[in-house]
């Protein structure tokens, strides 16, 4: 199970990178501060929704870049995320995500990551709920190596990626449900044309964390697209606009 109803995405750890691969990097001041909604679809059947919103929220000692996103998975799962980052150096700060799914072949029916960046290590707990084996809690501690990243910048931060067509990208991010540091690795293709319900865009496909995304090009540049390698599931720009007031998880 990962992130943000990408329940049909294997395992998000990356591929293994090209020789010639260059360190990844994330830009979170390229992020559009917008509010974006998307639609999901399961081999061409409508069933799903996905909000995505950045903004930026200032300190006395610099900005923070916040990323909340909700989403819809019928039948399977409900997802809320909140990432925030140092908007300049691009460091972790905090990371809430609650999943709730509805597999009834799974005990599990929830999990929820409260977690926090404190000298050098991510600290908080992971809280799961079952059928039959009621509520637990975990703590986590582990350390975080410098410049590693939560995983989850892979997607949502994709468009702050200073990549070109034929650059693989490598680089660690933490991530939540192994409780570990990571390789995670990004290969731009070639640029092409496409549509999607919000609009026609020049795109730059990336290959990361088992799934295609595809980025717009020109600013402000935002993911319009992602599919897994088959196809059977994608997700679509449906509309832009300003963010909301972000609710506290």
């Amino acid at each position: 199970m990962r992130w943000l109803c990408f329940l049909l995405v294997p395992n998000a750890t990356a591929q293994a990178p090209r020789p010639a691969a260059k360190p990844l990097r994330f830009d979170l001041t390229a992020l559009p501060v917008t509010r974006d909604s998307f639609v999901f679809r399961v081999r061409g059947e409508e069933r799903g929704w996905a909000v995505w919103q950045y903004q930026v929220k200032a300190l006395e000692t610099g900005q923070q870049v916040v990323f909340t996103a909700q989403s819809e998975l019928q039948p399977a799962a409900t997802e809320r995320l909140r990432v925030v980052a140092d908007r300049l150096t691009g460091a972790p700060v905090s990371y809430f995500h609650h999943v709730e799914s509805f597999a009834p072949q799974s005990d599990t029916v929830m999990v929820e990551h409260d977690l926090d960046v404190r000298d050098g290590r991510v600290e908080g707990r992971r809280r799961a709920a079952g059928r039959k084996a009621g509520v637990t809690i975990v703590p986590i501690h582990v350390p975080l190596p410098a410049g590693a990243v939560w995983s989850t910048y892979q997607w949502f931060a994709a468009p702050g990626l200073a990549a070109a067509p034929g650059d693989s990208l490598v680089g660690r991010g933490y991530t939540e449900f192994g409780d570990s540091i990571e390789m995670v690795s990004v290969v731009a293709e070639a640029v092409r044309t496409i549509q999607v319900p919000a609009g026609q865009f020049d795109v730059l496909p990336l290959v990361t964390g088992g799934l295609r995304l595809f980025v717009s090009r020109t600013a402000p540049r935002r993911v319009v697209k992602g599919e897994t390698p088959d196809g059977a599931f994608t997700f679509e720009l449906v509309h832009s606009g300003p963010p909301l007031p972000a609710e506290q998880p």
